[in-house]
């Protein structure tokens, strides 16, 4: 049986994690824990006595590949602010497509006209949570089901919070003011068309740094700023890129033009705070040391120990 999964946040080359776990989007640590035990025992292999061999097989490989996976990216501090930080990235870019996205489910359509629409998908998650695991030939389908009612949440969730911040109250003119009689304003300029053409690449290298292809994200996102230079998003991932590959200074300029370009960027104000940290300590405790010997400077270097280890903790890829 494939576990490939392609609808929901899948489609966008996105590990839905919560849909793996069946928790909805905000679950805090300890709901999240008490879901992955109750998978992992109906996932175990002494919970499956009974069970044909090809059964046991497709539980392991359940347990193995996706449901361990999520629980150790949702329950750490430091991956489990990283996600949510791309999860809220891809809430935004979901209310710009919102227009091209296809809803495949009648529980997903229900749900993107629902009126309250914290109540309906809590109650959608809840009542799925509860069967999930107990036909093993239907999880990748439910999962799949799971991921697209989160794609709708995170997308009006986001517009929500869009409409909110770009709604100015407007107050009624006093009986002595006299009429406005000046043209209104003409409309902001609609996007370039490099912007998105930009968008492709940026989508693209979310896929890739959720999946730790630091080095390809890189790649994808250099291509993205020569079509879009003042892209303060594009700025903000390329510089989280450099973050994770041990590279404070790269990150720290497009950190600094990130928030140039968006005052707001959840990245870039997470991660600059530390990084300038971080780089006034290596400046002033790791200088350099000339060699006994030959009387060189030795390089400083950067690993994934040391300094940087301690920050962030990755690995170069």
């Amino acid at each position: 049986m494939s576990l490939k999964i392609d609808r929901g946040l899948f489609k966008y080359d996105f590990i839905d994690h919560h849909a793996v776990l069946c928790v909805s989007v905000d679950a805090d640590v300890k709901e999240i824990r008490k879901h992955y035990l109750q998978i992992a025992r109906r996932l175990h292999p002494d919970s499956n006595a009974s069970a044909t061999p090809g059964e046991k097989k497709l539980a392991s490989e359940l347990l193995s590949k996706l449901v361990n996976p999520a629980y150790e990216a949702l329950s750490g501090d430091r991956t489990r602010t990283e996600y949510m930080i791309i999860l809220s990235q891809m809430g935004k870019r979901l209310v710009q497509d919102s227009a091209s996205i296809e809803l495949t489910t009648d529980l997903a359509r229900q749900l993107a006209a629902a009126p309250n629409i914290d109540h309906s998908y809590k109650t959608a998650i809840a009542k799925i949570a509860e069967t999930q695991y107990n036909s093993l030939q239907q999880v990748i389908p439910i999962i799949a089901q799971i991921s697209e009612l989160n794609l709708v949440y995170l997308m009006r969730s986001a517009g929500k919070a869009f409409s909110s911040q770009s709604a100015a109250p407007k107050s009624a003119p006093s009986a002595n003011t006299p009429p406005n009689t000046a043209a209104a304003p003409p409309p902001p300029p609609a996007p370039p068309k490099e912007d998105s053409a930009a968008e492709q690449y940026i989508r693209r290298a979310q896929g890739l740094i959720e999946k730790n292809q630091f080095a390809q994200a890189k790649v994808e996102l250099q291509d993205a700023l020569k079509l879009a230079p003042k892209s303060g998003r594009c700025h903000s991932l390329i510089a989280l890129v450099y973050l994770k590959q041990n590279q404070l200074k790269m990150a720290k300029i497009h950190f600094d033009n990130a928030l140039k370009l968006d005052p707001t960027d959840q990245i870039a104000a997470t991660w600059k705070p530390k990084i300038d940290k971080a780089l006034s300590q290596q400046s002033g405790g790791s200088k350099a040391t000339p060699s006994a010997k030959t009387g060189n400077t030795q390089p400083e270097k950067s690993g994934g120990g040391g300094l940087f280890g301690g920050l962030f903790g990755g690995n170069k890829k």
